[in-house]
C-alpha cells in the first residue's frame, strides 16, 4: 500500500515538517525542523515545499496532512491546525491530529511494562501532563493505551499525582508498572517535580518532533482514524492564560491557575438549573443517552441526583434510586476531557456512602457488555456480577442488549456487611 503523509509539528518553539513515504513496505521519513516560535507561520510551508521538491513530489500525491493538535502554545496550535486544515480543503484530502504528549512518548524507549510520564512545560509554573503505555505492537509500531489523557496541572503536583495514580495503572495493566518520566517540564520546574529514585528519566527528545507525529499518523491511518479537513481543531486544556478587566476588577488577581489535581471532588445536589448542562454532557458521552425528561422525571421522584463541577463548569454527574434494601445506580457520567482524573471515582464513592448513612445493604447498577472501560472501573471499586438483563439496551439498527448486573455489597460502620 502506497502512503504519502505530510506532518506538520508547532505546538513549541521548534517548528517541523515531516513527509513520510510507504511504498512496497519501506518507509522513508525526511524532516525539516527550524527553532523559533515567532516564526512558524512564515517557515511551515516553505519547509513543506521543500520537502516535497526534494522527494519530487506534487502536493496533489499527497493522501493526508497530520499535526500535531497539542496541548501546547496557542498560536502554533492554531499554525499547524490551520496550515493543515487549508491544505485539507484545498487538495481534498483527510488530515489526522496527534495529540503532542503521545508524540513524545512515541520518540522515547520504553517497555510495556513501564508508563510513560509525559509533562510539558504549560509555563506559569504548570504542566501539560499525560501518561501513556505501550499496548500490543501494530505491524512494526507500536500502539498506545492512554492512561491519562493530556490535562493541566501545577508543576508541584505533578510528582504526588503521579504517586497517587500509580497503583491505579498498575491494576488496569494486570501487572506493576515501572515509570518512565518524558517531556521538558521535568527539567523546566526541577525543583518542583523532584522525583523518587527509582523512577526513570527518559533519553531522548523532550518535546514533540514533526517525524514521531508523521510515524503516530500512519498508524491512525491504517485505523481509519482520519478525519475531514473541516474537523481539524487543536487540543487545549487550559481555558485562558489571563483574567479579564472585570475579573480583575473583582479582585481576581495574577493569572487563573490550574484546578488542585488532588482536591478533594464534594458533589452538590442537581437542580432544574443544572439540566441543560447535564443532558448535553449525557449526550456527548452515551450512544443513547437519557432525555431532558427522563432527567427532570427523577428529579420529580425524589431521586439522589448530585452533579460534580471543575471551575463553574460541569464535570460530571449520578442519579441514584434508594430501594428499601440497596441503592440502584441509574446514571453516571463524566466528561470525557476529564477522564482518569479520579472525577468518576468520587461520585461513586459519594453515591455508596449515601447508601450507607440509610443502612443499605448494597448498591446495585446495569452496565453494556460492549462497555469494557465502565466494567473495569465497576470491577476496581469492588462491584461483581451477579447477572444478566436480556436485551436491556437499545442497540444500533433497532437492536437491542443485554446488561450485566452488578453489585458491590456495603459495609456498616463496624466494618461488618449490612
Amino acid at each position: 500500500m502506497e502512503l504519502n503523509l505530510l506532518a506538520l509539528e508547532t505546538s513549541s518553539s521548534r517548528c517541523g515538517v515531516a513527509l513520510l513515504r510507504a511504498v512496497d513496505g519501506r518507509l522513508e521519513v525526511s524532516v525539516r525542523e527550524h527553532e523559533g516560535s515567532q516564526e512558524h507561520a512564515e517557515r511551515l510551508l516553505p519547509m513543506a515545499n521543500e520537502l516535497l521538491a526534494e522527494s519530487g513530489l506534487a502536493p496533489a500525491a499527497l493522501h493526508a496532512v497530520a499535526f500535531g493538535q497539542g496541548p501546547g502554545g496557542f498560536t502554533g496550535l492554531r499554525v499547524a491546525c490551520g496550515v493543515a486544515q487549508g491544505m485539507g480543503l484545498g487538495l481534498g484530502i483527510p488530515v489526522l491530529p496527534i495529540v503532542s504528549h503521545q508524540a513524545v512518548a512515541a520518540q522515547i524507549q520504553s517497555e510495556r511494562s513501564e508508563a510513560v510520564v509525559v509533562a510539558l512545560d504549560a509555563r506559569m509554573n504548570e504542566v501539560y501532563l499525560a501518561v501513556y503505555r505501550q499496548a500490543q505492537a501494530s505491524e512494526d509500531e507500536p500502539a498506545w493505551e492512554v492512561l491519562q489523557a493530556p490535562m493541566l496541572i501545577a508543576a508541584a503536583e505533578v510528582v504526588p499525582w503521579t504517586a497517587h495514580h500509580l497503583p491505579a495503572w498498575s491494576a488496569q495493566a494486570g501487572q506493576p508498572l515501572e515509570l518512565v518520566l518524558a517531556g521538558d517540564a521535568w527539567d523546566a520546574y526541577a525543583a518542583d517535580m523532584a522525583y523518587p529514585a527509582q523512577w526513570r528519566r527518559a533519553a531522548g527528545p523532550q518535546r514533540p518532533e514533526a517525524a514521531s507525529v508523521a510515524r503516530l499518523a500512519r498508524q491512525g491511518w491504517l485505523r481509519g482514524e482520519a478525519l475531514a479537513p473541516e474537523l481539524a481543531a487543536p487540543l487545549y486544556v487550559r481555558d485562558k492564560v489571563a483574567f479579564t478587566t472585570a475579573e480583575r476588577m473583582r479582585g481576581e488577581g495574577g493569572n487563573p491557575k490550574a484546578h488542585p489535581a488532588l482536591a478533594p471532588a464534594v458533589p452538590q445536589p442537581l437542580t432544574d438549573a443544572d439540566l441543560d448542562e447535564v443532558v448535553a454532557l449525557e449526550a456527548h458521552v452515551q450512544s443513547f443517552p437519557w432525555t431532558r425528561g427522563n432527567f427532570a422525571d427523577a428529579l420529580a421522584a425524589g431521586y439522589g441526583a448530585w452533579t460534580l463541577r471543575r471551575d463553574g463548569k460541569l464535570a460530571g454527574f449520578c442519579i441514584v434510586m434508594f430501594a428499601p434494601d440497596v441503592a440502584h445506580l441509574l446514571v453516571i457520567a463524566v466528561d470525557k476531557h476529564l477522564h482518569r482524573q479520579g472525577l468518576g471515582g468520587a461520585l461513586l464513592d459519594w453515591c455508596e456512602q449515601r447508601a450507607r448513612e440509610r443502612g443499605l445493604e448494597g448498591v446495585l447498577l446495569e452496565v453494556r457488555p460492549s462497555n469494557a472501560s465502565a466494567i473495569s472501573f465497576y470491577k476496581r471499586h469492588g462491584y461483581l456480577q451477579i447477572g444478566v438483563r436480556r436485551a436491556y439496551y437499545p442497540a444500533d439498527k433497532g437492536g437491542r442488549e443485554d446488561a450485566l448486573v452488578m453489585q458491590k455489597r456495603l459495609e456498616t460502620p463496624s466494618g461488618a456487611p449490612a
